[in-house]
């Protein structure tokens, strides 16, 4: 943005210069000109006067000082002809006298009694020339003509230099406006990035964060307190919902153990005919426990309470493989691990435990008898990758798009299960930083993949 401010007060101030100067300079250039022509037509018409009588006598015009005031000025040149267009005076060849200068149009046109004034090659000198001719005359009889010429060079000298000026003064005032244009950019732009900043730290968890209000202009400042008034509330949301959770772990699991200790003591005395509905609660009990401890699970992990941290994620594989072990021995299916022993990663804790417990029951509940799953952990250049994979039936890609939704289960689910593993998985993979996915299995099966975050440094 302070780019693109300062970019604009360039263009507004280069497009003025353009508007300004260029018509300045032509009109500079424009008056030059004719104040050249101006100053030499006023000395033309001094020599011609100082010149009449002599040219009528046939003597030498006495014009001495203003020869000597042109031959000290270069390229300026006063020449003074005859009636027949012979050279009389010459400020360039002083003493010379006779040369036939009649084929010079502008000379001809004074003898013949018309002034003349311009700009013409001259194939003598080999450059352009500004001249003015005028006649020397008395009671309507020319005598002969004052001629006084400039090259163009000395009007083109005057104009480049006028051009430069204009070309410094122009390079002053974009060089100011950058400067100023700097410190206004600056002043806009530095709270619109305290506010970004604000809003990047709110979307990253910190609701904590707020956007200063005592600078900028005044729209911004009611922007941040619309975004610090949605921080707040966002805040006061949140600690609600952290409250609730806790509220609800404690009074869900009491009343729920104590039902489930009541069931089992009802089936040590209840009649045989009572027993298949008193194990069908109690089972139910135990669903809805699990459904319970699940849902929330996912109300800490959307929560973002808790801080991310370093997390040993080669340590955490093996206590949860040793944890697993009787269940797979129990199902008659083996574990291959593949993982170093040392890996750290960023994950809420407790996290990656929730990951792998849900994931390795997945892979065990589909798992033939006889088959293996395959637990890899690796590190990658984007962090770290968790590999759970299974023998299974595998899914479908519809199947595998709808498996992180709340519920959904497949095809192939036990009966107690709550459809919230992979869901939990995908809440808890994003509040480390990372994400969850379902991959197909080579050769058959399911790839569970869990792409973790690593500290910075250790990638």
């Amino acid at each position: 943005m302070r780019r693109r401010l300062l970019l604009s007060y360039l263009t507004i101030t280069l497009f003025t210069l353009c508007v300004l100067v260029y018509p300045l300079g032509r009109t500079f250039a424009t008056r030059e000109h004719d104040r050249l022509l101006r100053d030499i037509e006023h000395d033309a018409s001094v020599v011609a006067s100082l010149s009449e009588d002599s040219l009528e006598q046939g003597v030498h015009p006495p014009v001495d000082a203003l020869l000597a005031r042109y031959r000290r000025n270069p390229g300026g040149r006063i020449l003074i002809v005859d009636r027949q267009g012979r050279s009389v005076e010459d400020s360039d060849h002083p003493g010379e006298v006779g040369a036939d200068f009649s084929n010079r149009p502008e000379i001809k046109s004074a003898i013949g009694g018309r002034s003349a004034e311009g700009s013409r090659y001259s194939e003598t000198l080999g450059h352009d020339l500004l001249f003015v001719a005028i006649p020397v005359a008395s009671s309507g009889v020319v005598h002969g003509a004052v001629r006084i010429t400039y090259p163009s060079s000395t009007l083109d000298a005057r104009v480049r230099g006028m051009w430069v000026r204009l070309g410094v003064l122009s390079a002053i005032v974009l060089a100011a406006v950058t400067l100023v244009g700097l410190v206004l950019a600056r002043g806009v732009t530095r709270p619109v990035d305290r506010l970004k900043a604000a809003a990047e730290r709110l979307a990253h968890g910190d609701l904590s964060a707020r956007a200063p209000t005592d600078s900028g202009a005044p729209e911004l400042r009611e922007l941040a307190e619309v975004v610090n008034s949605t921080a707040a509330r966002l805040q006061d949301l949140l600690a609600e919902q952290q409250a609730f959770v806790a509220d609800a772990s404690h009074q869900l699991r009491t009343p729920l153990a104590a039902l489930r200790l009541s069931l089992e003591n009802l089936e040590s005395v209840a009649s045989p005919d009572l027993q298949p509905g008193l194990a069908s609660a109690r089972s139910e009990t135990a669903r809805l426990s699990r459904l319970s401890e699940a849902l929330l699970s996912m109300a800490r992990a959307a929560g973002g309470g808790a801080p991310v941290g370093h997390v040993d994620a080669g340590q955490v594989v093996a206590g949860r493989i040793r944890a697993w072990a009787p269940v797979a021995e129990e199902a008659e299916v083996r574990f291959d691990v593949a993982a170093p022993d040392h890996l750290v990663v960023l994950a809420v804790p407790g996290a990656l435990e929730q990951i792998l417990d849900n994931l390795l029951d997945n892979a065990l509940e589909v798992a033939p008898t006889g088959s293996s799953v395959r637990l890899s952990l690796r590190a990658i250049a984007t962090g770290a990758e968790l590999h759970v994979e299974d023998e299974g039936p595998g899914l479908t890609d519809e199947q595998r798009a709808k498996a992180f939704e709340r519920f959904w289960r497949g095809p192939r689910a036990s009966i107690g299960g709550t459809g919230l593993g992979l869901a939990i998985v995908a809440r808890l993979a994003a509040a480390g930083g990372g994400h969850a996915e379902l991959r197909p299995r080579d050769g058959g099966g399911t790839d569970a993949t869990v792409t973790l975050q690593v500290p910075a440094g250790r990638a």
